[in-house]
């Protein structure tokens, strides 16, 4: 069997990446444990094609096409001839994408095409509380009717997007992203730094960060010694090329100014020990479809505190794994701190059971083998 996933999301040494990167790949590595054979084909970071291999997977990387108005046309093209051309040396089954992946491919008969949703423009519109643009929306509604199959990464993610888009007919299974458990391990909590919160994420007002920059003097009047630590790369403000780091750290209460420490964008690999220093990792986003780094948290079974919207309650289970709060009620989210803070036998507690239902629910194996299943019922459709 040979399953392809278009993206220029994989995973490239020396460049940023994102959840849907570092899930596609952990797939990918295990699909070719298990005999399959993968290519990932994508637009490249650099101007130049490169063919790579990772751990058996074939990455190939195409130039991508900057002329203005007509780089989409050209760069879907490029798409289409690299699928066309493998699919004449080494037959493909299945071509995966995200939700606008597959607007533009040209179908090959014998080729199932999948949509794994990680959340798309309409899910993320409607979340963020900005209009639709009209270019995607039509993008991603075209690519939803070429698809012959749909999973989501989260019920919520299926449930929310149906609202905007039908699709019903195509709709598959529930599928969540992995734990990596080849670079999260149980966190040694005599590592831990007395008060010490820790986020990790793009520095964007969609992640929570502002608000729980502004939940830190809340915290400081029954934690004197907490502070916050913070890991992510910075973005641009929506419709600006104005910094949205420079625009949060202005946000900063100036009694708190000495207790926030940013850490910028570190390797992935360094992540885990950031967690595992922290007493309380706290990832409040406003919107997700299924975070992997949230599940990394669990998985190290340290004390979380996270988002109640989306699919939070679907990878947290509120009192007993981790707890939940509204992102956007900052006393409310300063609460949940605390109590982490201050009840430290119950938040590790709270963290070995994290560990358990990750091996239970987002383990390697278990999931993989719901995705080998669903490829198999696929190309058999």
């Amino acid at each position: 069997m040979h399953i392809v996933f278009l993206t220029g999301e994989y995973p490239k040494e020396g460049f940023p990446h994102g959840g849907v990167g570092t899930v596609v790949q952990i797939i990918a590595r295990e699909l070719v444990r298990r005999g399959f054979a993968v290519s990932i084909l994508g637009l490249n970071y650099l101007q130049k094609d490169e063919v790579e291999e990772d751990q058996g997977v074939k990455i190939y990387r195409y130039k991508r096409s900057n002329i203005k108005k007509m780089g989409w046309l050209l760069n879907n093209k490029i798409l289409n001839k690299a699928i066309s051309d493998l699919h004449q040396k080494q037959p493909i089954d299945v071509v995966e994408s995200a939700e606008l992946g597959l607007a533009f491919i040209k179908k090959i008969k014998g080729i199932k095409y999948l949509i794994r949703m990680h959340g798309g423009h309409h899910f993320f519109a409607e979340s963020e509380n900005r209009a639709v643009e009209p270019w995607k929306a039509f993008q991603e509604k075209r690519s939803f009717k070429k698809a012959d199959h749909i999973v989501g990464v989260s019920e919520y993610v299926l449930n929310h997007t149906a609202q905007y888009i039908d699709y019903k007919e195509k709709r598959g299974e529930v599928i969540f992203n992995p734990a990596n458990f080849g670079r999260f391990y149980p966190a040694n909590y005599i590592k831990e730094i007395k008060g010490r919160l820790f986020f990790a994420g793009s520095i964007c007002e969609k992640k929570g960060i502002r608000q729980l920059v502004k939940a830190l003097p809340l915290i400081k009047k029954v934690v004197p010694e907490a502070h916050l630590v913070i890991a992510g790369r910075d973005t641009k403000i929506r419709g600006t090329q104005k910094s949205y780091l420079e625009f949060l750290k202005s946000e900063i209460p100036d009694e708190v100014q000495p207790d926030i420490h940013f850490l910028g964008a570190i390797e992935n690999t360094q992540i885990p020990k950031e967690i595992e220093k922290a007493e309380v990792c706290v990832y409040p986003s406003h919107m997700e479809a299924m975070p992997l780094a949230w599940i990394e948290v669990l998985s190290m079974g340290k004390a979380f505190v996270a988002s109640n919207f989306g699919p939070g309650p679907e990878a947290v289970k509120h009192g007993k794994t981790g707890l939940l709060c509204n992102p956007l009620d900052i006393p409310g989210l300063a609460k949940q701190v605390i109590y982490m803070l201050k009840n430290r036998d119950e938040a590790h507690q709270m963290g070995q059971n994290a560990i358990k239902d990750v091996n239970n629910r987002f383990s390697l194996n278990v999931l993989m083998q719901q995705n080998v299943e669903m490829y198999r019922d696929l190309i058999e459709q």
